[in-house]
C-alpha cells in the first residue's frame, strides 16, 4: 500500500479515491511481515443501507471515484493491480468521497496459463472465459475482476435506485455490459463521464429548457419575489433529499425545480439557493406551507400563483 500510494501522488485519475500517506514506521524487532506501519488519513466506515438514502448524485460520484481507481489499477507503474478482497469494508468515506485504505491482499501477479481453457474467472454466479495471451498470461484477468466486484457491490445498489429517467437507459447499458464483462475498464470510464457530461449539462432532462441555473426564471404560474429567502426549518420533506429537516434536491434550473414543484402534490414554493453539489449543480429547498420571508439580496423565492392567492405578500 505505501509503495502504491507513493507511486501515485500525482494521477488525478487515482489521488481522490487513494489514501493520504501521513507518515509510517519501521520497527525490525517484530515480526517480518509486521515490521512497516502506515499512518493514513482517518474516514468513516462505508455503510450501503445509509448511502442507499443519500441522492442519486452522491451515490454516482462515488461510483464514479471507484471507476477512476480501477482505471489506475488496471494501468498503473506496477502493473495491473487486483484487490483480491474486494468488499465495502475496505473503503471508507473522507468528505464525501470514497477511499480505499486496505489494500493488504492487492496483487499484480495475473493467472498463468498454457491454454484458453486455463483461464476461467470464477465468482459464486457466473464464470467468464478469458484468453491466454503469448506471454503466457490471463489476458486482462486482474482489471475484470476488480470491474466485476465493482458491479456486485457498488453499481447494482448504487446507480440505478431514483437516477434521473432519462439517464436510465445508459445506466442500464453500464450495469448490462459490466455484469457480463463486455466493457473493459476503460469503456466503462468513457461510459460513466458521458453520463457525468449529460447530468451536468442538463442534457439528461427529459425537457431541454435554455434557462441557465442562475437566470431569473419567469412563468404565469408562479411568483418571483427577488431579495428574499423563506425562513429556515422543519417543513416539506421529500426523498431523497440533502437535507434531513425538508425537501432540498439538486437541480438544472429554477425551470426544473417549478417541474418539480409542480410535481408534488403539497408544493407551495422554492427557493434556489447558492449552495451547489460536487457537479456544480444549485440546491432548491422546496416548501409547502407558507413560511416567513427574510431579505436576501442573492435569492429568489418562486411562490405558486394559486398558493399565494389570499396570502399576504
Amino acid at each position: 500500500l505505501i509503495l502504491l500510494i507513493r507511486e501515485t501522488r500525482h494521477p488525478p485519475t487515482a489521488a481522490s479515491a487513494l489514501p493520504q500517506l501521513h507518515g509510517q514506521c519501521y520497527d525490525n524487532s517484530g515480526d517480518a511481515e509486521l515490521r512497516v506501519t502506515a499512518m493514513l488519513e482517518l474516514g468513516s466506515p462505508l455503510e450501503m443501507i445509509q448511502l442507499l438514502q443519500t441522492p442519486w448524485e452522491e451515490r454516482f460520484k462515488i461510483c464514479l471515484s471507484l471507476v477512476k481507481l480501477l482505471f489506475y489499477l488496471a494501468h498503473s507503474p506496477l502493473g495491473s493491480i487486483a484487490l483480491l478482497d474486494f468488499q465495502p469494508r475496505q473503503f471508507v468515506m473522507v468528505d464525501g468521497n470514497l477511499k480505499v485504505t486496505d489494500m493488504d491482499d492487492a496483487s499484480t501477479e495475473e493467472l498463468s496459463c498454457k491454454e484458453d481453457k486455463d483461464c476461467t474467472l470464477d465468482f459464486p454466479t457466473k464464470s467468464f472465459p478469458l484468453k491466454c495471451s503469448v506471454a503466457g498470461k490471463c489476458e486482462g484477468i486482474n482489471e475484470k475482476k476488480n470491474l466485476f466486484n465493482a458491479y456486485r457491490y457498488f453499481f447494482t445498489y448504487l446507480l440505478p435506485h431514483s437516477a434521473p429517467p432519462a439517464l436510465r437507459p445508459l445506466l442500464s447499458d453500464i450495469l448490462n455490459a459490466t455484469g457480463d464483462l463486455r466493457y473493459g475498464i476503460n469503456e466503462t470510464l468513457r461510459a460513466f463521464e458521458k453520463v457525468l457530461h449529460l447530468y451536468k449539462s442538463g442534457q439528461s432532462l427529459e425537457c431541454t429548457w435554455s434557462v441557465s441555473p442562475d437566470s431569473l426564471f419567469l412563468s404565469p404560474d408562479y411568483v418571483s419575489l427577488k431579495g428574499f429567502r423563506t425562513v429556515e426549518g422543519e417543513g416539506h420533506k421529500c426523498w431523497p433529499s440533502y437535507s434531513h429537516l425538508g425537501c432540498l434536491l439538486s437541480i438544472h434550473s429554477a425551470e426544473e425545480a417549478a417541474a418539480i414543484c409542480n410535481s408534488q402534490l403539497h408544493c407551495h414554493s422554492f427557493i434556489v439557493t447558492q449552495h451547489r453539489t460536487w457537479t456544480g449543480r444549485p440546491l432548491a429547498s422546496f416548501q409547502s406551507s407558507w413560511t416567513d420571508l427574510v431579505p436576501d439580496t442573492n435569492a429568489v423565492v418562486y411562490i405558486k400563483r394559486s398558493a399565494s392567492s389570499g396570502e399576504r405578500l
